[in-house]
Order: C-alpha cells, then sequence, then structure tokens
C-alpha cells in the first residue's frame, strides 16, 4: 500500500484499548485468581483511531509487507461445532493455503479457538464461549515465538529454529457477512519497536508471554468490513527473521460505530500455526 492509496480509503473513527504505559512487568492470570489478587495488572485507555477499509486496495497486501492479508479461501467445512472435522478436514485445508500462499516447507496447526460473543459477557467465564478480544495485542513476542516451538516440537525444535519459521493465524467469519466485532489490524510498519511491551500470561500449568500495545498516533488500522465465511484474514505474529519485513502485527476487535442495529453477535474461528521455511 502507498501513502496516496492509503488517504482515499474510506474510514471509521472507533475506540481502541490501549495498554497504559508501565513501570514493571505487566502480567494477566488466565484463569479465576484468590480472592484480593488482581486479575491483571494491565491498565487500559480507549484512543479514537481511524480504521480504513483494505477492501479496495487488498490485493496489494502482503503478509511480508503490512503482516496481513485478505484472501479469498472457501473451505468445504460447514459445521464448526465438530471438532474432529476442525481438526481433520479445515486444519489440512489451510495448511494447504499456507504451503502454497508462502512457499513454506512445513506448515503446523496447533491450535483453534473459536469466537462467539455473548453481549456483556466476561471472557473465560465459566459457561461463555470465548469472546472476541477488545485489547491491542500481538500474539507472540521475540520471546515466546521460539519457545512455542519448543513446547510443541520438542526434539526437532532445535533443528527447525536454525532456520527462518512464522507464527501466522487465520481467521475466519464462521457466520458471515461479520457486522458486529469485526477485527482492526495494523500495519507492521507503522508500529514502533518500543510501542510493543512484553506481558506474562500465567495458566496454572506455564507462563506464555504476548505483546500488549501503547498508543502511537503513527499507527495505521484497517479492517475487511462485512467479511464473508468464504474469506479469511491471515494475521503475522511473528516472524523469526529481522531484515526490514513485517515480523509483529497487532490486532484488536472493535466496535464498528457503522454496525446496523440488530447485527448478530460475531461468530468467528481462528487458527494458529508455525510456518517454517527452508
Amino acid at each position: 500500500m502507498n501513502t496516496a492509496a492509503i488517504e482515499h480509503l474510506p474510514r471509521v473513527a472507533a475506540g481502541l484499548r490501549y495498554l497504559e504505559p508501565t513501570v514493571e512487568k505487566p502480567r494477566t492470570l488466565e484463569f479465576d485468581p484468590p480472592p484480593g489478587v488482581p486479575k491483571t495488572t494491565a491498565v487500559y485507555r480507549e484512543h479514537t483511531v481511524e480504521i480504513r477499509d483494505v477492501r479496495p486496495v487488498a490485493s496489494t497486501l502482503s503478509l511480508e509487507h503490512e503482516g496481513f492479508q485478505l484472501l479469498t479461501a472457501p473451505t468445504s467445512v460447514e459445521n464448526f461445532d465438530d471438532d474432529a472435522v476442525i481438526r481433520t478436514r479445515y486444519y489440512a485445508e489451510t495448511i494447504s493455503l499456507l504451503e502454497e500462499l508462502t512457499g513454506a516447507s512445513r506448515v503446523v496447526v496447533f491450535d483453534h479457538t473459536i469466537r462467539r460473543r455473548v453481549p456483556g459477557a466476561t471472557d473465560r467465564s465459566t459457561g461463555i464461549p470465548r469472546q472476541p478480544v477488545p485489547r491491542v495485542h500481538n500474539d507472540y513476542t521475540e520471546k515466546s515465538g521460539p519457545q512455542r516451538v519448543r513446547d510443541l516440537l520438542g526434539d526437532e525444535a532445535d533443528e527447525l529454529l536454525q532456520k527462518r519459521f512464522a507464527v501466522i493465524n487465520v481467521w475466519r467469519p464462521i457466520r458471515g457477512p461479520v457486522r458486529d466485532s469485526p477485527l482492526a489490524v495494523s500495519d507492521a510498519r507503522s508500529v514502533a519497536e518500543g510501542d510493543l511491551v512484553a506481558t506474562d500470561l500465567i495458566y496454572p500449568d506455564r507462563t506464555g508471554e504476548i505483546y500488549y500495545v501503547k498508543y502511537n498516533p503513527q499507527h495505521k488500522w484497517f479492517y475487511a468490513p462485512a467479511m464473508r465465511s468464504d474469506e479469511v484474514l491471515l494475521i503475522k505474529c511473528y516472524d523469526s527473521i529481522a531484515d526490514g519485513r513485517a515480523r509483529f502485527a497487532p490486532h484488536s476487535a472493535f466496535v464498528d460505530p457503522t454496525t446496523p442495529s440488530g447485527a448478530s453477535p460475531r461468530e468467528s474461528i481462528e487458527l494458529r500455526t508455525l510456518v517454517f521455511f527452508d
């Protein structure tokens, strides 16, 4: 995308929740804490930003430059309530898609999350489906990207980590078009290194690390209005090569002020993948 093209894109003004600067490393508990213990030490503040409609320039996007890409990618899966079908057929479709698009020598799908928004619900509450994440974040960090390979691939990890690899999320509406709680993605090139704040995610059995993001007016935000179920948004969350290409593409769900009254709550699935290159 060039600057001239960006300036002419349709846009909406919407709020995104950014991390407030902090002295100590933030942490978030991914379980219900004991009484008196805060679930997170992170503090967020909403900033109004322009989020541009990326559809007119979608053909110019790439994972290497912007860090995200919108593709038409029909799936044969009709029932996303069938976990076995997701793990066999849908995983296989996604692997083929990424291999063809990126030229990767190997793609490993290591998990998936289905989100069904329940108005007013809190994420990770008992009996509540996973909710959209309304905070600017990037799923992996300089540290946690390689650690994920070690955690998942054991004895293979040392050899695999000698070569380039990336972590790519594949986001798809389950029922489109999505008008409620769409996903905004930032151009990775507009995000400064100092904007990314490593934050501990503490689970009962392990500690992960994620980037939350400090506000910077230079960030450029995009979304694909009314995404269909035959479309996917690819988001690069990590790249092991630091040579000027996109490495981290922060993203966030947001409230689109143009969402029509009565729009169906968002339902989506995201796959997380390790993409290896020879």
